[in-house]
């Protein structure tokens, strides 16, 4: 009944990884289009698909959990350290919002 030698297996694991991202984590992503946060997710399924089919699955998943090396050096160096945000909470509020460039009066639309 389970067979995990599809692809279905990849696309399985990529979509969990952004469900949960987007669950715990969508609030740092509110002022992102959402085309860009779609293309992302599109981008990344064809990224590990593509390389499941070409190199193995073995590959495809080292290559997805290598995304956790720029993630934890932007959040927990590059972010405190160089620009004064908490890495995983976003505060102060106005620095996080300066540094993505966004409009910091969101309430006066």
């Amino acid at each position: 009944m389970w067979h995990t030698d599809t692809l279905w297996f990849e696309i399985a694991i990529v979509s969990i990884i952004y469900a949960a991202g987007n669950i715990l984590f969508g609030q740092f992503e509110e002022q992102t289009p959402k085309w860009r946060r779609i293309g992302k997710y599109i981008l990344t399924l064809v990224i590990v698909i593509a390389l499941s089919v070409y190199f193995g699955r073995t590959v495809a998943m080292l290559v997805l959990s290598a995304f956790i090396i720029p993630f934890l050096y932007i959040h927990a160096y590059y972010l405190p350290k160089k620009k004064g945000i908490h890495g995983f909470t976003g505060e102060p509020k106005s620095k996080y919002y300066d540094f993505r460039g966004w409009d910091k009066n969101i309430f006066d639309k």
